[in-house]
Formats: structure tokens, C-alpha cells, sequence
């Protein structure tokens, strides 16, 4: 991560670039992290995946922190993918099919500004694309507004390590989850 070009480094963009050059990254908020994750980890295409925190005003938050709905930190997937195996305007269409993007800061049970709904590009490109499958998304709900935000992505902070790959390790109840390219299994999110 570069040095901080302003005075709180949560406010700064995220810096990482991915490990291949010819990869990109891009950073989705739907909800609670490990089911989008594990949504995520499954697409051909995509080559790793983190669960973290960004968007937020509070330098290395920590999960206890980011629930406490202090932070303005999303709960987000950053995903690295390679797009001429996996365009972004599919990663769009996962995340878009992975929530509901009418619901203000709330996601099911999963209620707070962390559960919100984003999309933070990386490039204009990926703004262009994420605004115009906004405007697509929205023509089919006709009585709903999508509150699906659309920013710059902020510095990535990684969750804690037993929320990596949660669901796929087993979650809280030891039943694990495939991960595996083009699984279509259902994803059952549990603590």
C-alpha cells in the first residue's frame, strides 16, 4: 500500500494492484461477506478472493468495530479475476443476483451501514459498466429504488482470518461448502 495521500489512510483509494499484471481487482458489497464470497469464488475466471472492509472512515478496523456501525465500512468481496476469462459485466451480474439492491443498509436478517449494497471500481471502466448495469437493474423494479452505491474503491482492509473462505472452510457448523469453478449448489450462509 503507498503512503497515505491524505490525512486518514481509510480514506485514501485502495493502492493493491493484483499479483498479474493482465488481472484486475474490483470491490462488491452485498450483504454479509462469506455467501457473496463464496458466490464469487466459484465464477471462472475469478483468482482469488478476500473478504474485508472498506469505504469506511476508521484506519485497520477490526470486524467487532465494523459492527458496531461506528466506521462506515461496508463488509466487501475483492476479487481478483482475469478479464479475458471473466469479463467485469459478469462479476456485475453475480453480485446484482446475489442480494437484494433495494434494501437501505440491510440485507435478510443482517441489518447496518456494513450490510449496505456497493459497487467501488477501480478504473473508469468498471464505473461506466457498474453505472450502466445500475440503470438496467433498475428498469426492473418498477416500484423500488436500487440504493446500490457506486464510488471509487477505498483502502482494502482484510477481514480476520477465520472469515476468509468462511463458508467453504465450514462456517460456524462444520458443513462445508464447494468452492469450486462453475459449482451451482446453493449457498447456505451460517455463522
Amino acid at each position: 500500500m503507498a503512503s497515505s495521500t491524505t490525512n486518514n489512510p481509510a480514506l485514501d483509494l485502495d493502492s493493491d494492484t493484483p499479483e498479474n499484471p493482465g488481472h484486475e481487482l474490483a470491490q462488491f458489497a452485498s450483504g454479509c461477506f462469506w455467501g457473496s464470497e463464496l458466490r464469487f469464488q466459484r465464477v471462472v475466471g475469478v483468482i482469488k478472493t478476500e473478504v474485508g472492509y472498506s469505504q469506511g472512515h476508521v484506519h485497520d478496523p477490526n470486524y467487532r468495530l465494523v459492527c458496531s456501525g461506528t466506521t462506515n465500512h461496508s463488509e466487501v468481496v475483492r476479487v481478483q479475476f482475469d478479464p479475458q476469462v471473466c469479463p467485469y459485466s459478469d462479476l456485475l451480474s453475480v453480485f446484482w443476483s446475489r442480494h437484494d439492491p433495494t434494501t437501505l443498509n440491510r440485507q435478510g436478517g443482517d441489518v447496518g451501514t456494513q450490510y449496505r449494497s456497493g459497487i467501488y471500481y477501480y478504473n473508469e471502466e468498471q464505473d461506466c459498466l457498474a453505472k450502466k448495469s445500475k440503470e438496467a437493474k433498475q428498469k426492473e423494479f418498477k416500484d423500488k429504488r436500487v440504493v446500490t452505491e457506486i464510488l471509487p474503491a477505498k483502502r482494502f482492509y482484510r477481514a480476520e482470518e477465520y472469515h476468509q473462505q468462511y463458508l467453504e472452510k465450514g462456517g460456524g457448523n462444520g458443513n462445508k461448502q464447494s468452492a469450486q469453478k462453475g459449482c451451482n449448489d446453493p449457498i447456505k450462509c451460517y455463522g
